[in-house]
C-alpha cells in the first residue's frame, strides 16, 4: 500500500450521473494510498451504482438517509463531516452544484455539505458539455469558489451522450493525484517553476539519431512535487513515454537546441529553474537530408559541434530564476559534481551515480552547495523530489 494518504478520512459524496462507475474505481484507488473512505450517496446515484458496491469496496457502511438509526443520535450529517479530513463530491452533477451554491439541504449529502464546518469541500464536476457551459452552471461554480470550495476539472473528451467537449469527469488516477497534492504543504504557493526532463535526441539523418540515456522519471517527479507544493509548473521535456503530471504545462521538444529555445523563452518568467534533463552535449553538424545508405563495412563520417549550455545560460541571466542543476556521474561524484556546480555558478546541484539511478524508480541524492554537501537517504523518486522541493523552499525563504 502506498502511504501518501495514510490516516486521512475522506467522505466521498456520490451524485447521480453515468460517471458514478468511475467513483467505484476511485474508492479503491484512494484506499490503496491509505485513505479511509465513507460513501454518502444521493437517491439519484443509487440508480446508477448500488450502495452495496461501495460498501464492498470501502469496507464501511454507505449512507443515503438523513435520519440514520445506525447512529445513536441519528445525525449522520453532523457526525460524518466532523470526522472527515475532506469531502469530495464525485461526480458532482449540475443539479447538485446548483444545490450547493444556493445552500439547499433536502437530502443527506447536501445537508452534510451545509453542516461541514471547517472540513474542506472538493467538487469534481461531470456533465454534458452544454450543461457545463451554461451561464447558470458557471455562476454556481463561481459562488462555490467564493465560498472556499475547491473545484477539480472538468476534463474534455467524449461523453456518454455521444458528444465531445468539456464536462467530462477527471479520471480516477487524476483525482487520486489531486487528493494527494491537496494534503501536501504548499511551500511554493505562488511560485513559477521551470523544469527540464528526459533526454534530447540529435538527428544524424531523417531516420537516425544519437541521444542520452534518460527515462525522464526524475524530471517528471520533480514537476509533480513542485505542483503539489502549490507552484505553477512548466515542464520542457525531451522524448519520453511518461504522462505529464495533471495541471503541469508540458512543452515537448526533441533536440538540445529546441530545449534551449523553450527554456530561454520562459526563464524570465520563472522564480525557480530546475535542470534535470540529460541534454546531449553535442549535435551532428553534418546532418544529412536523406537517409545515409549502408555501403559495405564503411562507417559514418560524423562531425560534431557543441550544443548550447542551458543551465549556464539561465544562471547567467540578469534577475534570472534561482537555479538547481543535476549531475549524473559514473565515478568521482564528489569531485565532479562540485566542480560542475562552481562552473555553472549555481547555488544548488544534485548529484548521483548514473549506474544506480538510470531507469530506476528510486534515487540517492547528494546535495552540493557553497557550504558543502549532504547525502539524502535512498527514496522513491517522487518522495525524493518532495524532499528536494522542501529544501529549495527553505533556501528561498532564507
Amino acid at each position: 500500500m502506498n502511504p501518501d494518504l495514510s490516516g486521512k478520512r475522506i467522505v466521498l459524496g456520490i451524485t447521480g450521473g453515468i460517471a458514478c462507475y468511475k467513483a467505484a474505481e476511485l474508492t479503491r484507488r484512494l484506499m490503496d494510498h491509505g485513505a479511509t473512505i465513507t460513501v454518502v450517496m444521493t437517491d439519484a446515484a443509487t440508480q446508477f451504482v448500488t450502495p452495496t458496491t461501495f460498501q464492498a469496496l470501502s469496507g464501511n457502511p454507505v449512507y443515503t438517509e438523513t435520519l440514520d438509526a445506525r447512529m445513536a443520535n441519528s445525525m449522520a450529517h453532523i457526525n460524518l463531516s466532523r470526522q472527515a479530513d475532506a469531502i469530495i463530491i464525485v461526480p458532482a452533477s449540475a443539479d447538485f452544484i446548483a444545490k450547493l451554491s444556493h445552500g439547499l439541504a433536502d437530502d443527506l449529502l447536501s445537508t452534510l455539505c451545509l453542516a461541514k464546518g471547517n472540513c474542506p469541500l472538493i467538487v469534481v464536476p461531470a456533465m454534458n458539455r452544454e450543461m457545463w457551459a451554461h451561464p447558470a452552471t458557471q455562476r454556481n461554480l463561481q459562488q462555490l469558489l467564493q465560498d472556499n470550495a475547491t473545484v477539480w476539472g472538468p476534463g474534455s473528451g467524449s461523453q456518454a451522450c455521444g458528444e465531445t467537449g468539456s464536462g467530462r469527469m477527471l479520471e480516477p488516477h487524476e483525482i487520486v493525484n489531486e487528493t494527494i497534492a491537496f494534503f501536501q504543504e504548499k511551500l511554493l504557493h505562488g511560485k513559477r517553476v521551470l523544469i527540464t526532463a528526459g533526454p534530447t535526441a540529435e538527428p544524424i539523418d531523417p531516420v537516425r539519431m544519437i541521444t542520452n540515456r534518460s527515462s525522464g522519471k526524475m524530471g517528471y517527479a520533480m514537476a509533480r512535487a513542485a505542483r503539489e507544493a502549490g507552484a505553477q509548473v512548466i515542464l520542457v521535456s525531451g522524448p519520453t513515454a511518461l504522462e505529464a503530471p495533471y495541471d503541469v504545462q508540458r512543452i515537448s521538444v526533441t533536440t538540445a537546441k529546441q530545449m534551449y529555445d523553450q527554456v530561454m523563452q520562459h526563464a524570465h518568467e520563472a522564480d525557480i529553474f530546475i535542470s534535470v534533463a540529460a541534454v546531449a552535449d553535442w549535435h551532428v553538424s553534418n546532418f544529412q537530408e536523406n537517409k545515409i545508405k549502408k555501403t559495405g563495412n564503411a562507417g559514418m563520417d560524423l562531425k560534431f559541434a557543441p550544443n548550447p549550455d542551458i543551465l549556464a545560460s539561465v544562471a547567467a541571466l540578469d534577475n534570472g530564476p534561482w537555479c538547481v542543476g543535476f549531475a549524473a556521474e559514473t565515478e568521482n561524484l564528489l569531485e565532479y559534481a562540485e566542480s560542475k556546480r562552481q562552473r555553472k555558478n549555481i547555488p544548488l546541484l544534485v548529484g548521483n551515480l548514473a549506474q544506480d539511478v538510470m531507469d530506476a524508480d528510486s534515487t540517492t541524492m547528494v546535495l552540493f552547495e557553497e557550504n558543502g554537501h549532504q547525502q539524502l537517504p535512498t527514496l522513491p523518486k517522487l518522495a525524493a523530489s518532495r524532499q528536494l522541493i522542501k529544501h529549495i523552499a527553505l533556501k528561498l525563504s532564507a
